[in-house]
């Protein structure tokens, strides 16, 4: 599977999450992007995965994904369907 991001680092401080995408680092508050995360403890919020191929990021206990894509404000364009507008 091909990689969407290479995410080398990515911590938590209260609602601010650090990232390291791509070579650049960004720092995200959750709680501004995400309702759930915000309603979350901070137990909750810091129990978190980043998936393998750098695409999401997932919070197990929350049932919650966010896309590093949406996260670092990067649009990818899909492939083209055939169809006419």
């Amino acid at each position: 599977m091909e990689k969407a991001h290479e995410v080398t680092h990515a911590s938590l401080a209260g609602s601010i999450l650090r990232l390291r995408v791509d070579g650049r680092d960004y720092e995200v508050d959750v709680s501004l992007v995400s309702e759930q995360l915000a309603r979350a403890t901070p137990e909750e919020r810091a129990k978190f995965e980043v998936s393998p191929t750098g695409y999401g990021i997932h919070w197990p206990e929350l049932d919650e994904d966010l896309s590093i894509d949406g996260l670092i404000g990067v649009r990818h364009s899909g492939p083209l369907t055939g169809a006419t507008a």
